[in-house]
């Protein structure tokens, strides 16, 4: 991010605009919009500058920008179209400690004007670094389709109501009032009956919230897939936006954790192999801790909270503690994987069983049943096998796996920086050691990747062929 959005306060403040043709007007429609002092300043004006000066919306100055005319400004924009011209006004703003915009010419500029969605005073600003302005008036478009013409009209009479809602103490119960008054109660009264019922309905509900007992904490158990944020569900994302509490393990991307509210608590909880990590114990009790302070938690686990995550334990801690909870699937990181080397985790006539693994259980490696992963057409899904990856090399072997089944290693499933691997069983540890596998990865034991899948193919019909 180049540039940090900031909403300037423009209220009595002096914004000058060098320029009177269709560049100048297209910046002045924007900053009208606000409660500015503003001063345009060239010669022969548009025939629209001219009537923003007859009705007293602006003042203008015809004649050039001078030094003098900059002194207490906040902003300036030069808009003469001319590189010349409009470098000597940004240099006559800098001098006098405004911010300056010269338009179209963003290397130069101190600050952008943003494409403007008004719903004053809900107004949503959007950029693109001056990157792609049609992506910014496509986005445009769409927040001007979501966002209701009479959501401003809410906001105000929300605003003027905020003195009284002080009553409801701050966190979960005052921001469930205001979500009933925008998302529900509110639109529906102003659809009913107008202003006036909307007022009606804020004093009904800010009594009724009062009158309502603390809502007990809760905790929602919620998988947070893989990793790329895109593959979260429509569930975990509402969950998320909406807890006062995320407790989540370490495997969890940043990219998920920004879905979490500003003000909301956020701990990682990580355990890490062979390294220190929390207590399980440790973090039912704070599950615990915070639902019983009335909090919304989130216990936010990467892949699916079904799959190798403990979940027994933390469903009997809270269970135990009389809390209630859910879970919420997500996607787990073999699905990731398979999905990452184009290959079918089940194919009819290769295999009709699929086995879920982790390498390890709580007195170290975990042993399986390794007659039949060692047969022929047995597909498995490893979780955390990198550390187990030369035990498991030689149990198959000892059990008559054949050293030529492929195993694919996907490092980092679904994200930007997803890696594959071939191996067959016989090179797994040597490859992992080579390639200084760090990140979270899957081994899919008895797959190999689409493309080499199909090259394997071709050859051995080649071979029969040839015989």
């Amino acid at each position: 991010m180049k540039h940090f959005p900031i909403f300037v306060n423009l209220v009595g403040q002096r914004v000058l605009v060098a320029g009177v043709g269709e560049t100048a007007v297209a910046k002045l429609r924007l900053i009208l919009k606000t409660e500015a002092d503003v001063h345009v300043f060239g010669v022969e004006p548009n025939t629209a500058i001219l009537a923003w000066a007859d009705a007293g919306k602006i003042t203008l100055h015809e004649g050039e920008l001078r030094a003098e005319d900059a002194s207490g400004a906040r902003l300036v924009y030069a808009a003469q179209d001319d590189d010349v011209l409009d470098a000597r006004v940004a240099g006559i703003g800098r001098g006098a400690g405004a911010l300056v915009n010269i338009v179209d010419n963003l290397a130069d500029s101190m600050f952008i004007t943003p494409a403007i969605v008004d719903r004053d005073p809900v107004t949503v600003a959007i950029g693109t670094e001056g990157a792609a302005p049609v992506l910014a008036r496509h986005i445009k478009r769409q927040v001007e389709e979501a966002l209701p013409p009479s959501l401003g009209l809410l906001a105000r009479i929300g605003q003027s109501f905020r003195g009284a809602v002080e009553v409801l103490p701050m966190g979960r119960k005052r921001r469930e009032f205001w979500s009933k008054f925008y998302f529900e109660r509110g639109p529906l009264a102003l659809a009913a009956g107008g202003e006036a019922a909307v007022q009606a309905e804020l004093d009904a509900l800010l009594a009724q919230t009062v009158a309502a007992k603390r809502s007990a904490g809760r905790v929602d158990l919620v998988g947070a897939g893989p990793g790329d944020p895109e593959l979260l569900t429509l569930k975990a994302r509402k969950l998320m936006h909406g807890a006062d509490v995320v407790i989540h393990d370490q495997l969890v991307t940043g990219e998920i954790l920004e879905l979490a509210r500003r003000e909301a608590i956020v701990v990682e909880t990580g355990k890490r192999g062979f390294g220190q990590s929390w207590k399980q114990g440790d973090i039912n009790d704070l599950m615990v801790s915070h639902a019983a302070q009335g909090h919304h938690v989130v216990r936010l686990k990467s892949g699916d909270p079904a799959m190798f995550a403990r979940l027994d334990e933390e469903m009997d801690a809270l269970d135990s503690a009389g809390v209630d909870w859910a879970i919420v699937p997500g996607i787990t990181a073999a699905s990731a994987a398979a999905a990452g080397t184009r290959v079918s985790l089940t194919r009819r006539g290769r295999n009709s069983a699929l086995k879920f693994l982790t390498a390890h259980d709580v007195d170290g490696f975990a042993d399986q049943d390794w007659r039949d992963l060692a047969k022929p057409d047995a597909v498995a899904a490893i979780y955390m096998g990198k550390r187990a990856a030369t035990f498991l090399r030689g149990r198959l072997l000892m059990f008559g796996a054949s050293g030529d089944v492929p195993v694919t290693v996907v490092e980092n499933a679904s994200r930007a920086d997803q890696r594959i691997l071939q191996a067959t069983l016989m090179t797994l540890p040597e490859v992992l050691a080579a390639s200084d596998v760090t990140g979270p990865a899957v081994l899919l034991l008895g797959l190999a990747p689409r493309a080499a899948a199909q090259a394997a193919m071709d050859l051995k019909i080649d071979e029969m062929e040839q015989a």
